[in-house]
C-alpha cells in the first residue's frame, strides 16, 4: 500500500467491505436467457416496462447482480442472464467529499444507489465523448468494470477543486485522489 492510500486506509476498506458484500456476478456465467424491458437512464432513473422504479431498495438490489460484457449489461443469477439497456452508465455519481490527511486527500463519492467509491488507481475518473460527440463526460469505475456518470452538481464542485497538471505533455487542469492526478478536460 502506498504512503497516501495507507493514509486513507480507513476509506479503502470501507469500500472493499462493501464490495465483498455483493454478489459474485463476475463469476457467474449462465446461459443467456434474452432481454428484459428495463433501461436505466442517464439521470439515473430506472425504467421497466416504461415506468420508474420507485422503490429505492428495489434498484439498489438490482444494481448488485449487474455485469458488463463489452458494451452490454446484464442482470445476471448463478442461472438467469437477462440483457438491460444502459443510456449512459448503470451508476450516476451524487455526492463527492474531499477528505483531508497530513500526505494528502481522497474523493469519496456517493452514487444513486448508495454505492461509495474512493477515486484512485483501482477506481480512476476519466473524460469520454457522449455518444452525440458534442460535450465530454465525466466518469468513475464503481466497481469491478461497472462505470459511473458523474452528475453535473459533482463534476462542478470537482472543477472548482481543480489545479493545473499535464496531460499528455500540455497542460491541463484535474483533481488528485490518492496520489494519482485525473484531468476534467
Amino acid at each position: 500500500m502506498t504512503k497516501v492510500s495507507s493514509l486513507f486506509a480507513t476509506l479503502l476498506a470501507e469500500q472493499q467491505k462493501a464490495n465483498a458484500s455483493l454478489p459474485p456476478v463476475d463469476k457467474w456465467n449462465p446461459s443467456f436467457c434474452g432481454d428484459m424491458d428495463l433501461l436505466i437512464q442517464r439521470d439515473g432513473t430506472w425504467l421497466h416496462e416504461g415506468s420508474a422504479i420507485r422503490r429505492p431498495e428495489l434498484v439498489k438490489l438490482f444494481s448488485t447482480v449487474l455485469k458488463r460484457e463489452g458494451d452490454d449489461y446484464y442482470l445476471v443469477t448463478p442461472v438467469e442472464k437477462l440483457r438491460i439497456r444502459v443510456e449512459c452508465a448503470p451508476f450516476l455519481l451524487v455526492e463527492v467529499e474531499r477528505k483531508q490527511e497530513a500526505g494528502g486527500e481522497a474523493l469519496y463519492f456517493t452514487a444513486n444507489t448508495g454505492d461509495h467509491v474512493v477515486a484512485g488507481p483501482e477506481n480512476p475518473i476519466w473524460m469520454e465523448p457522449s455518444q452525440s460527440g458534442e460535450e465530454l463526460l465525466p466518469y468513475i469505475r464503481v466497481r469491478s468494470n461497472l462505470p459511473g456518470l458523474l452528475s453535473r452538481t459533482v463534476y462542478y464542485q470537482l472543477a472548482d477543486w481543480a489545479q493545473a497538471g499535464e496531460c499528455d505533455g500540455r497542460s491541463c487542469h484535474g483533481v488528485v485522489s490518492l496520489g494519482q492526478f485525473f484531468p476534467l478536460e
